[in-house]
């Protein structure tokens, strides 16, 4: 039987979530406002893409738009968020928390990495804001995150690739490293040929506008995507 990457696909509604589904995704994240980096999805929104969609579905943990320091009261916002989304079933979140001098915050991490189980966690693209991609990956394996989505530290991850490769293999037994940012069924032969990565990540932003208001339009990327994904033979 062969072994193909996993295709977690971001969507911000429960349309677009049905049509990943649909064209062949493994996983959902799912947020709001994904024009602007994607926040923390509604309770409502949650539990209805949790009713409706079989694929496992990975919450965003994120109080709002701007930079990755969170304080007191955003913090508590966001474990807040966290027994939301365990309440409604879903079966993984995604943040990321980095302190003012551009470092990940492994205490604040590691707090609500512990709160989240037995929910896996991914440490998402706050990761690329990081002063230093190398040691920055060390601190997240640290928090006990199960992922790190990253574009490499660069605006997509075409133009990273080869630092997500050198990730992927730093993080190799330890931590599953993700590429994500711009990809589509153009590019994503390309990426996981030369990073080697197990998952890749796309909200298809590049080739349908956000908010997604075409959802066949989408559906159709989502599967021309996943066919290449599932081309792709791990070794």
């Amino acid at each position: 039987m062969k072994n193909f990457p996993l295709l977690e696909i971001c969507v911000e509604t429960l349309d677009a979530a049905l049509a990943a589904n649909r064209g062949g995704a493994g996983r959902i994240e799912l947020c709001e406002n994904l024009r602007a980096g994607g926040v923390t999805p509604s309770a409502e929104l949650m539990c209805t893409v949790r009713k409706h969609v079989q694929l496992p579905v990975f919450a965003m943990i994120r109080p709002r738009i701007g930079n990755f320091v969170y304080s007191d009261q955003e913090f508590a916002e966001m474990i807040r968020d966290i027994e939301i989304a365990k309440k409604w079933g879903m079966n993984g979140v995604v943040f990321g928390l980095l302190d003012t001098e551009k470092r990940v915050d492994v205490k604040h991490t590691r707090l609500l990495v512990e709160l989240a189980r037995p929910l896996p966690v991914t440490f998402h693209r706050a990761f690329d804001d990081a002063r230093n991609l190398a040691e920055a990956l060390e601190k997240v394996i640290a928090t006990g995150a199960a992922r790190v989505l990253t574009s490499g530290g660069e605006p997509i991850a075409t133009q990273g690739a080869a630092t997500i490769a050198e990730l992927v293999n730093v993080g190799r037994a330890r931590i599953n490293v993700v590429p994500g940012g711009g990809i589509s069924a153009a590019n994503v032969e390309s990426i996981l040929r030369i990073t080697r990565a197990s998952e890749v990540h796309s909200g298809l932003s590049t080739v349908v506008p956000s908010p997604v208001t075409d959802i066949a339009v989408f559906e159709t990327e989502v599967r021309k995507l996943a066919k290449l994904v599932k081309n792709h033979v791990l070794v």
